[in-house]
């Protein structure tokens, strides 16, 4: 069937090439967490830690962030077009609304230390007001490190759940990626470089389905 002026129409198809965008967020994201834990001395108390970091290394880390983010969205389209007619709503859902919450977090705690490192040289210069840093480094910890990486957990255990019942990956990543989503889930209160965990195993994933073409093999759309 042609188009009404003459053109045919084609579906669209994700290339496979599009797996290199699990590699950019992975990359991109880990250097990110890198950059946050290295910033900001150790021990020193809650808010001041924020004062007295590294400005120019957190500058960093908020300018790469989108683009990540923007990254781990092409990673997620990816990831649901090698489903196909094997996508189950429940755990699609589950899938997608966890991503995309984990994404919105990650987005909400960087606004925040933008705020942070704008308000930085008020806050040092008046030596007061020490506790609006100390309650702006605090939310950002809860949203990356409680919030945006538990939702990182279950986006990793759903996904999972679907490989394992489709069989569209093999058993040895299904059980690689509940164990890093056990780690992620309780190692960030343990260790704050247990985060990693999280884009290591997204390039992982990501290499796999441009080395291994069958990794991502699915049912065609129409029977």
């Amino acid at each position: 069937m042609g188009s009404s002026d003459g053109r045919a129409l084609r579906s669209l198809s994700t290339p496979r090439a599009a797996a290199l965008a699990g590699v950019a967020f992975a990359l991109l994201f880990g250097t990110v967490l890198v950059v946050l834990r290295t910033s900001l001395p150790p021990g020193a108390e809650l808010g001041s830690q924020w004062i007295d970091g590294t400005g120019g290394r957190l500058r960093v880390a908020i300018v790469l962030t989108p683009f990540s983010g923007i990254a781990f969205l092409w990673f997620i389209g990816v990831l649901r077009d090698g489903l196909g007619r094997l996508e189950d709503r429940f755990f699609t859902t589950v899938f997608l609304g966890s991503g995309l919450l984990f994404l919105a977090m990650v987005f909400a705690g960087t606004a925040v230390g933008a705020g942070l490192l704008a308000s930085k040289h008020f806050v040092a210069a008046g030596g007061t007001r020490t506790e609006v840093a100390a309650f702006g480094q605090g939310l950002l910890v809860a949203l990356t490190n409680t919030y945006a990486l538990r939702m990182a957990a279950v986006f990793m255990m759903s996904l999972a759940t679907i490989w394992l019942r489709t069989r569209l990956m093999p058993r040895w990543l299904v059980a690689v990626t509940y164990l890093v989503a056990v780690a992620v889930l309780i190692g960030s209160d343990v260790s704050p470089w247990a985060t990693l965990a999280f884009p290591v195993w997204v390039l992982v994933v990501s290499l796999l389905l441009l080395v291994d073409p069958a990794a991502s093999t699915r049912l065609p759309d129409t029977p």
